[in-house]
């Protein structure tokens, strides 16, 4: 996996994990407010459980990529993820 894919799906889990955490977290720079208004919602419907970590939200967004929305999708492909 290329290093812009790794950053790509790094910034998805990490925007799961803030958005988990609540207002206090400030994202990282790889999560642009782009990304986060792409996937935001699909991440949450798909990878938050009670307790997310960023390992496990990032195997979630790589193995359901496909369920993402297709706004998320290419959002994350324009970041990266996939090449």
């Amino acid at each position: 996996m290329k290093k812009t894919s790794v950053i790509a799906i790094s910034a998805m889990a990490v925007l799961a994990s803030a958005a988990h955490a609540g207002e206090g977290f400030k994202l990282p720079k790889e999560v642009t407010p782009q990304m986060r208004a792409a996937c935001e919602s699909d991440v949450r419907r798909l990878c938050i459980g009670k307790r997310p970590t960023v390992a496990k939200v990032k195997r979630c967004v790589r193995r359901n990529f496909s369920k993402l929305g297709t706004r998320c999708q290419m959002t994350l492909a324009a970041a990266g993820f996939g090449r």
